[in-house]
């Protein structure tokens, strides 16, 4: 009797499961790759969907984790400070016809279109590192920073070493990184920063109730921000170890005018929802609201349609409209996938992207066909390898299917290709940290920033260009002849690519 009650809990069990993922408005993709896995394994395939399949937009548990940071930032902001990061009038400089994309991703709680920065296209880790080592140094009152990975190698030492010696001279650093990624390195690691005076947060951290430990291990903070002193900001691919510093390739941006606002108010926000604490009211973390320190160096013009050394690029592009776009599964759209969407949708010459990781959700990967086969010039760069040995083959699942649209695609040799860039039409460009991916545009806290101007596009479409001699072109038919056991692999892990 007993077995047989708990035979009918079990059968109950699976088919709630089942009936949960079938109406969940997510991707379809996605939905089938857990009722397969729930299919072949039904009990281990059930704690994995709670524990990696739930889709939180919405959910009370990320909302209660989220709500600490809206009370503290509704109750201390100033007008000056909402219209900032919340008013809609800069967006009327925005060109016409891109200002439904403008209006798009300033929806809800997701900042503006900001006017008058200056920044600076990092392209070689060297350059970040000089930058941002030289900046840390010249800190005078706070250093916010928060990294998906912060290595234990030279690099990561050094920078580690610099912060611990602004926090001993009073500086106020706070340290956000993200737990599980950096899981291989051990806790005295953070221990000598800690006895530095250096402020740090696990943002998913084992040690939480084990009920929102479970329900949130699946989602990853994948940004990479700096904010020294509410005026500098650092944004995009790059993290913190040799990888990015010595031998990849990516690209970032060293920012200073009204967007480092968007960037110090991303990173309060994870570091208050991970628990973090800070000491003042929340509007003097923004010295923007009472004015701006213009950024220095000279404007790069680039007329043409010839590459350019981006190895030599350290101009500041002046004077420019910068959206800032975070998005996170506490927020109720993906807002990153909806911007792709609506770039390669009304693209009508051309649409660049670099991306490490291409495992696009359905209507992404409609929208580069679509656009293709209208007659407009898709490319993506990415990797000939990809360093994720689960994502070569998951790379490689959707070459066929795009190449066969008319999109171009080139395969990056040698250095791994870790940008996540786009341009478009000479107006257009985003650079930032989410890779072409169901991760990023559904399950982790990513940042991206969209500039939205035709100098700042003609240098990214150029280092694109740039970026095409260490690539070759695949065509459809070198792809086509691919063994046959390469397409069966390819075959079955797409069907699970929406959960890697």
């Amino acid at each position: 009797m007993f077995q047989t009650i708990l035979t009918l809990l079990y059968i109950l069990l699976v088919l709630t499961v089942v009936i949960v993922i079938l109406v969940d408005t997510g991707d379809s993709g996605r939905k089938f790759a857990w009722l397969l896995i729930i299919a072949v394994l039904p009990l281990v395939g059930i704690i994995l969907y709670f524990m990696f399949g739930i889709n939180y937009r919405h959910h009370w548990i990320f909302n209660r984790r989220h709500q600490r940071y809206k009370d503290v930032f509704e109750k201390q902001t100033t007008p000056g400070l909402n219209t900032l990061l919340f008013g809609h009038s800069e967006e009327e400089k925005v060109r016409e016809d891109f200002r439904p994309l403008a209006k798009l991703m300033a929806r809800e709680n997701y900042p503006t279109v900001t006017s008058g920065n200056d920044f600076e296209i990092i392209t070689t880790g060297e350059r970040k590192f000089e930058l941002l080592c030289r900046d840390i140094q010249e800190a005078r009152e706070s250093i916010h920073i928060e990294y998906f990975h912060f290595g234990n190698d030279e690099s990561s030492r050094m920078v580690k070493g610099l912060l611990m010696q602004k926090a001993l001279e009073g500086v106020k650093v706070r340290f956000l990184y993200e737990n599980v990624a950096n899981f291989p390195i051990n806790s005295r690691y953070y221990a000598d920063m800690k006895k530095a005076g250096v402020e740090i947060v696990k943002f998913t951290n084992p040690r939480m109730h084990i009920l929102d430990f479970v329900n949130t291990v699946n989602y990853r903070n994948h940004r990479k921000v700096v904010v020294i002193d509410g005026k500098i900001g650092y944004t995009g691919g790059m993290n913190i170890n040799d990888h990015y510093f010595k031998k990849w390739r990516d690209t970032h941006l060293r920012i200073t005018g009204k967007a480092v606002a968007s960037l110090q108010y991303a990173f309060l926000d994870s570091w208050l929802t991970g628990k973090g604490r800070i000491d003042r009211n929340m509007a003097e973390y923004y010295p923007m609201v009472q004015g701006i320190t213009a950024g220095a160096g000279q404007a790069v013009l680039c007329p043409d349609d010839r590459a350019v050394d981006y190895r030599n690029i350290q101009d500041t592009l002046k004077d420019k409209l910068v959206q800032i776009v975070p998005d996170e599964p506490d927020l109720p759209y993906p807002i990153l996938q909806y911007s792709y969407e609506w770039a390669i949708h009304h693209a009508r010459r051309y649409i660049y992207f670099q991306t490490p990781y291409f495992v696009p959700p359905e209507p992404v990967l409609n929208a580069l066909k679509s656009a293709a086969m209208c007659g407009v010039d898709v490319r993506l760069m990415l990797p000939e390898v990809a360093d994720n040995i689960l994502m070569r083959p998951a790379n490689r699942a959707y070459y066929e299917e795009v190449l066969s649209a008319g999109v171009r695609i080139f395969l990056r040799q040698g250095e791994f290709i870790h940008s996540k860039t786009f341009v478009s039409d000479d107006y257009l460009s985003s650079i930032g940290s989410a890779n072409m991916d169901a991760r990023s545009f559904d399950l982790n806290y990513e940042i991206n920033s969209y500039i939205y101007d035709e100098e700042t596009a003609v240098l990214n479409r150029r280092i694109f260009l740039s970026d095409l001699a260490e690539c070759r072109e695949l065509t459809l038919e070198e792809w086509s002849r691919r063994p046959w056991y390469s397409r069966i692999i390819q075959s079955v892990i797409r069907l699970f690519a929406p959960l890697l």
